[in-house]
């Protein structure tokens, strides 16, 4: 879908290196979703035929533990079959979550997890939440030319570089999403036409207001699916409040021989990149194959956003607040991608941060990219970044010309030297 919202803007650009283009082109929902649908569809038989081929036993059941050693699997049907096991993989995952305590809010909402398989068209959409999740279905919404508004109750991607968490908003919203920043959603009520009649209060003002949508969709955060697990029966301890299994760095829980990976686990990114490779050291642990433990530290992500948000490595915030503000150096750029000259994009949020130790050779401790293709450019700096690239050695880096990622090797004003970082000719 985002693909699909890209594709929308590149139409419009197209004029502008000769193609003729009509000035209206319409977008079909359904056919996009058929597609998106039948291709999920697709993965999973192919999860299903790689199992079947490697002689695993596939159970379509839901489970739950009996005691340590066993676990019970209810099929649709209700029929039950009892599975015990030396060792006891948890990888449940986790969902998108309802505020129940909001009037309406389950009746009357969606989350993102269901946006994929509407058969129409959303409509006028009211995304609540400021999570990567809400932002990535509100930026592709807003492509696909519907009108979008986020809700916000406090700060846009949390956990993430707060200056670059800002840039994404703003491109958004020059774009066309609009956003109510402070608010808190009251209750959704649903009107004779079916509209969605949403009531919200400003946090700082405490005044009330609404708005009608056809579609509200919720997206606050997830929860682990481990409620119905019965985890007490095995003794496999969970934080309390948020649900999550407590684990160690073997990915083993309080009982050695059962573990829990993924968004399943306390502590650890919910990235599916994440749980795949921290599920495939411990299958080869557990087989005797390695010792190999996961690490956890610089995970590249991206936020696929319009303009999409790439990063690895330490925030801005958190490398001062570990470091010292006196000890960091954060080299940075505003640069203009090719592909935005032609079409006379608007480049004003295209922006690249490297965070390093200010100490000669100048470790990077965390890279910010923001920008077209933000996912390939971070995932081949991720590699030198984890293998401990400083400053010097990106310096050193030839860029291949003209590309948005040669602009991190061309980094070279500081915002401690207070310059202009705006990119100039070559």
């Amino acid at each position: 879908m985002h693909q699909a919202a890209l594709l929308g803007g590149m139409i419009r650009d197209a004029s502008h290196y000769g193609w003729e283009v009509p000035q209206q082109v319409p977008h079909d929902w359904k056919k996009m979703a058929e597609a998106v649908q039948n291709y999920v569809k697709s993965l999973n038989w192919g999860h299903r035929v790689q199992l079947q081929d490697r002689k695993v036993q596939y159970f379509n059941m839901k489970a739950s533990f009996v005691n340590e050693h066993m676990v019970r699997g209810v099929a649709k049907g209700g029929k039950e079959t009892l599975l015990s096991a030396e060792h006891i993989v948890i990888a449940t995952g986790g969902r998108p979550k309802y505020p129940p305590h909001i009037e309406g809010a389950v009746e009357h909402g969606i989350t993102s997890d269901d946006i994929f398989w509407l058969k129409e068209s959303p409509g006028k959409t009211l995304v609540v939440g400021a999570s990567y999740v809400a932002l990535e279905c509100a930026g592709f919404l807003t492509g696909l030319g519907l009108d979008t508004t986020v809700m916000i109750r406090s700060i846009p991607l949390r956990g993430f570089d707060q200056q670059m968490s800002s840039l994404v908003t703003d491109h958004m919203a020059s774009h066309g999403t609009h956003f109510l920043r402070g608010c808190t959603p009251l209750r959704v009520k649903k009107l004779p036409d079916n509209q969605l009649q949403v009531t919200w209060k400003d946090l700082a003002s405490g005044r009330e207001d609404m708005d009608t949508f056809n579609t509200v969709l919720w997206a606050t955060g997830r929860v682990p699916e481990t409620r119905s697990l019965n985890l007490e029966n095995a003794g496999v301890n969970t934080n309390p409040e948020s649900k999550k299994i407590l684990v160690d760095a073997q990915e083993a829980t309080s009982v050695p021989h059962i573990y829990a990976i993924g968004d399943t686990a306390e502590g650890r990114p919910e990235l599916t990149p994440t749980a795949i490779m921290a599920g495939r050291l411990l299958a080869q642990r557990l087989c005797g194959q390695s010792s190999e433990l996961m690490n956890y530290d610089n995970v590249p992500t991206t936020v696929f956003t319009p303009l999409e948000y790439g990063c690895v490595g330490l925030s801005e915030e958190e490398a001062v607040a570990r470091h010292g503000e006196e000890h960091v150096e954060v080299y940075h750029a505003h640069y203009k991608p090719l592909e935005f000259t032609v079409a006379e994009r608007d480049a004003s949020q295209c922006y690249i941060k490297m965070v390093c130790l200010r100490e000669p050779p100048q470790p990077v401790l965390g890279l910010h990219f923001l920008g077209p293709n933000a996912g390939e450019v971070t995932q081949g700096f991720a590699l030198g970044i984890k293998c401990g690239a400083s400053y010097a050695q990106v310096m050193q880096t030839v860029g291949i010309h003209p590309t948005c990622a040669e602009e991190v090797a061309k980094l070279h004003i500081s915002k401690r030297s207070g310059l202009d970082p705006t990119v100039t000719g070559c």
